[in-house]
């Protein structure tokens, strides 16, 4: 079974541009179902995809296929609750990926690595900030549906 292993982190200001590795591309998403299993559909750029992810926070099963652009603009309109999430994915060296949102969560700027291992090291660069790869309210689908960015403080509970 496919797993994603993903740590999560806040961004501290625009250093890691310079890491940039050409253009950021416009992602467009949007949540059919974002209980357990989440169903994501996403626009990047000219692609279109289905996600089914299952529970977890740092690893969890991942299922992705490409569909019709036409359809997942289709979806996004008429079956995908709003708001849609809008973020701006820059690829960075070293594996890290920055996400810059917009719309009601314009300011938010999350960096996120891939990892073959939960316990695999990897590079902490200087312009990265806390972790919130366990804050649940950092995934997605819960970005979706908040009123704006979370607090910068500790989770809740």
């Amino acid at each position: 079974m496919p797993t994603e292993i993903e740590r999560k982190f806040l961004v501290t200001g625009d250093a890691w541009r310079a890491e940039a590795i050409g253009p950021g591309l416009l992602l467009r998403q949007g949540y059919l179902h974002a209980g357990s299993p989440v169903v994501r559909i996403r626009q990047a750029g000219d692609a279109a995809f289905l996600t089914i992810k299952g529970p977890g926070l740092l690893a969890r099963a991942e299922f992705e296929y490409p569909i019709p652009p036409e359809d997942a603009a289709a979806m996004l309109a008429s079956l995908c609750p709003p708001p849609i999430i809008e973020k701006t994915r820059t690829r960075l060296r070293a594996g890290w990926e920055v996400d810059v949102f917009a719309g009601h969560l314009s300011g938010l700027v999350l960096a996120e690595i891939e990892l073959a291992d939960p316990d695999q090291p990897f590079p902490r660069p200087l312009w990265l900030g806390r972790e919130v790869t366990d804050d649940p309210r950092y995934q997605n689908a819960a970005l979706a549906r908040a009123a704006g960015p979370p607090a910068t403080g500790s989770p809740p509970g």
